[in-house]
């Protein structure tokens, strides 16, 4: 009876150090979820993946807190660990950082290493901050596909005159011709400072006699073809 007692009774400076850790592992990881949710730099995110950012780092130091030195514990948390498949397809590796990001935090916490975890939180956080700042990583050039549609002949001298300038290189990826009736698809790379130049071409192109579409595509967004 007193063995079920003392196991049921947590000492109150082990009962303070776990509250502590978690709560410590919450403010860290809700801190690592506004840092991701502000960097951003697509259209949008899941937005379930905020909340998985911020429940991670104390489920984590949970973990930490159940082996604390227990070899057979941790094997076999490595065994459970092994049976579970993550389905959910990780599309952008900025994601997977973040993700291991907050599974550290949530390791060094749950080893009460607190400074440590608190430093890395704010080293790792002014980096990506930097990062974002300085458009680190981003394309100098953009890329775009140039779909025109019509009938009748097709006067290029507007793709002529665009690609006779400096610092825009065009090149025909594929031309379709059905009786009088033509899809012709270019792919233009130039720096982002023509890009004035691009929209005055698709201007004069709209305006070609025979012309009936002028799309202007980003790759990402351009059918495989």
């Amino acid at each position: 009876m007193t063995t079920l007692i003392d196991q049921i009774i947590i000492p109150s400076e082990t009962l303070l150090t776990f509250v502590f850790s978690m709560f410590l592992a919450i403010v860290l990881g809700t801190a690592i979820a506004l840092i991701y949710r502000h960097t951003h730099r697509g259209l949008n995110y899941e937005s379930s993946f905020l909340p998985t950012l911020v429940v991670l780092s104390p489920i984590v130091t949970l973990v930490m807190f159940f082996i604390q030195g227990d070899l057979v514990l941790s094997l076999g948390l490595v065994g459970s660990l092994s049976i579970i498949r993550f389905r959910t397809p990780i599309k952008d590796t900025r994601d997977m950082a973040f993700l291991f990001w907050t599974i550290a935090i949530g390791l060094g916490i749950g080893t009460q290493n607190w400074t440590i975890a608190v430093l890395a939180t704010l080293i790792l956080g002014a980096l990506m901050l930097v990062f974002y700042l300085i458009k680190y990583g981003r394309p100098i050039h953009a890329e775009y596909i140039l779909i025109i549609s019509g009938e009748r002949r097709f006067d290029d001298t507007p793709m002529k005159t665009l690609a006779d300038m400096g610092g825009i290189d065009v090149q025909l990826r594929s031309r379709e011709q059905e009786g009088d009736r033509y899809e012709i698809i270019f792919e233009l790379r130039f720096d982002k400072t023509k890009l004035s130049s691009i929209d005055d071409t698709v201007h004069l192109l709209q305006a070609a006699e025979g012309v009936h579409k002028v799309s202007l595509l980003a790759p990402q967004l351009a059918l495989p073809m």
